[in-house]
């Protein structure tokens, strides 16, 4: 057990995932947007969360973390984003 904040650990695993997702739709397929806008969703949630966060709002700040974390998650799910094997930022299907 660590004495990590809820927050900040959600904020760290959070960047943590986004650094490690790439889009895995072809460039000219239509799931290539897709991709992109999951990505997207979440690099803006993921600003909002820091934003929060620093003006003191913890409570909008975890739920936009989750928000973020969620569009990564559910992306690498659909197989619209690769995670790799990581099962600890994300949920693999098998």
């Amino acid at each position: 057990m660590t004495d990590e904040p809820l927050l900040e650990k959600y904020l760290r695993l959070t960047h943590e995932a986004l650094g490690r997702v790439t889009v895995a739709a072809p460039a000219r397929s239509f799931l290539k947007g897709a991709s992109d806008d999951f990505v997207a969703m979440a690099r803006s949630y993921l600003t909002d969360a820091e934003h929060f966060r620093d003006i003191g709002d913890r409570d909008r700040a975890l739920a936009a973390a989750s928000y973020a974390h969620a569009w990564l998650d559910a992306g690498v799910r659909l197989g619209l984003l690769e995670g790799g094997d990581d099962d600890q930022r994300f949920t693999l299907f098998q």
